[in-house]
């Protein structure tokens, strides 16, 4: 590995860690009262959050970003540390289930429910409700 690697390691790990602090900081920024209202709403309690940071997840497709805001959000008082321990699981679950969905491209299986997972009939859908 050359000098010239190290530093394109280092360097793409500092952008990618500097646009997380720049994401954590704007949320924080953003957030108010009734983002804290909607936030303690939705991760009540541990199964609701485990859910919203799988769905989270699931959206932005990283538990990085994920983690980064719940952090910024416990660091601005918007969320509990309970509440964010929930999501933070939920969103290492999405992470696990979002590779699982991938992999299930490479299954030649004949069952109906397993083409209904495949990434080219799924991906219309995720489309669908994102643009929704």
């Amino acid at each position: 590995m050359s000098i010239l690697d190290l530093f394109t390691l280092f360097g793409g790990a500092a952008i990618f860690l500097y646009g997380m602090k720049l994401m954590g900081d704007g949320l924080e920024r953003t957030a108010g009262e009734r983002m804290q209202k909607i936030i303690e709403a939705v991760t009540s309690n541990r199964l609701k959050a485990v859910l919203v940071g799988a769905a989270v997840t699931a959206i932005i497709q990283s538990s990085g970003a994920t983690t980064v805001m719940v952090v910024g959000f416990v660091n601005a008082g918007i969320m509990s540390l309970t509440q964010a321990v929930g999501v933070i699981m939920g969103a290492n679950i999405g992470t696990t289930v979002t590779a699982q969905i991938i992999r299930l491209g490479d299954i030649s299986a004949s069952a109906w429910y397993f083409n209904l997972l495949r990434p080219n009939t799924l991906a219309p859908v995720v489309v669908a409700l994102g643009v929704g």
